[in-house]
């Protein structure tokens, strides 16, 4: 079982935790790290996108970020999203290899395998420029693929292929990238 801190709508654990299962049946706040991989081919940037495993406990065979994971209680998030990489992708990183590019909260509900999903969470969203060799979860991930940033982009907002990537995050991106280009 995984353990998780419960936290205000900043993010700083109040004190108590929670088993993860239990977290998402009853709404209940929690941290995630997610971490967007990214590749300069040429001249255009691609962003790794993962598909989720038939197995996964919310949104089965989506589309998803590169990786992503609950922080567990007592850890960080950058604890997390080191060991996020390692799990499911066999990246192994140092924490100044992460680039910070801000928070997002969420609060979602919906229903997978005939049981309430109720998602809260507060997660903070790293850039990770990488372009070596991949070793899968299976359990998480079905496959992983490199797609033009602004491609992805476009797909997502019009709904090209199915999946669970929030438009935020990809603006969140596109703003780093424009920010890395001026400072260039």
């Amino acid at each position: 079982m995984e353990y998780l801190d419960i936290v205000d709508e900043k993010g700083n654990p109040i004190g108590r935790i929670i088993e993860r299962k239990e977290a998402h049946e009853k709404g209940i706040r929690h941290r995630t790290s997610q971490i967007w991989i990214l590749r300069k081919i040429d001249q255009h940037i691609e962003v790794l996108i993962q598909k989720r495993s038939a197995q996964k406990d919310s949104y089965p065979l989506y589309y998803d970020i590169s990786s992503a994971g609950h922080v567990l209680a007592g850890t960080s998030y950058e604890e997390c999203a080191i060991r996020e990489l390692y799990e499911e992708l066999g990246i192994v990183v140092q924490e100044n290899q992460l680039h910070f590019i801000g928070m997002i909260s969420s609060d979602t509900k919906n229903i997978f395998h005939h049981k309430l999903f109720h998602n809260v969470q507060v997660s903070r969203v790293y850039v990770l420029w990488y372009d070596g060799d991949f070793i899968l979860q299976k359990e998480e991930i079905s496959e992983v693929k490199w797609v033009e940033f602004y491609k992805c982009m476009d797909d997502v907002e019009n709904n090209k292929f199915l999946n669970c990537i929030k438009m935020s995050q990809l603006k969140m991106i596109e703003k780093y990238l424009e920010e890395e280009k001026c400072n260039d």
